[in-house]
């Protein structure tokens, strides 16, 4: 069984950074893909960025590209994400979710999830 555990969240002023963090258990992930979602307020879920065990591949949203960078560590078994340059519109519930096989960006393929942590950029 996958467990999820994600970290890292808080408030911070705009144009701050952040860094949270994924911790996964129950599994071999490597052949797992990793993604980091977004839920706020009133908005559907909305994805982030992904990476791939196996090779490392990594994915960005285009709204978080060249802010935000996802990476991993395999001898902890841990997700990364990585925030910088935070605006408002990055306030949100972070998830970090789990599928076997390649990346996809939509949520409803991703079975596994955390519990979410809460992320709040003040202007």
């Amino acid at each position: 069984q996958v467990q999820l555990v994600e970290s890292g969240g808080g408030l911070v002023q705009a144009g701050g950074s952040l860094r949270l963090s994924c911790a996964a258990s129950g599994r071999t992930f490597s052949h797992y893909t990793i993604g980091w979602f977004r839920q706020a307020p009133g908005k559907e879920r909305e994805f982030v960025a992904a990476i791939t065990w196996s090779d490392g591949s990594t994915f960005h949203a285009d709204s978080v590209k060249g802010r935000f960078t996802i990476s991993r560590d395999n001898a902890k078994n841990t997700v990364y994400l990585q925030m910088n340059s935070l605006n408002a519109e990055d306030t949100a519930v972070y998830y970090c979710a789990a599928r076997q096989g390649y990346y996809r960006d939509n949520s409803y393929l991703y079975p596994d999830w955390g519990q979410g942590t809460q992320v709040t950029v003040s202007s």
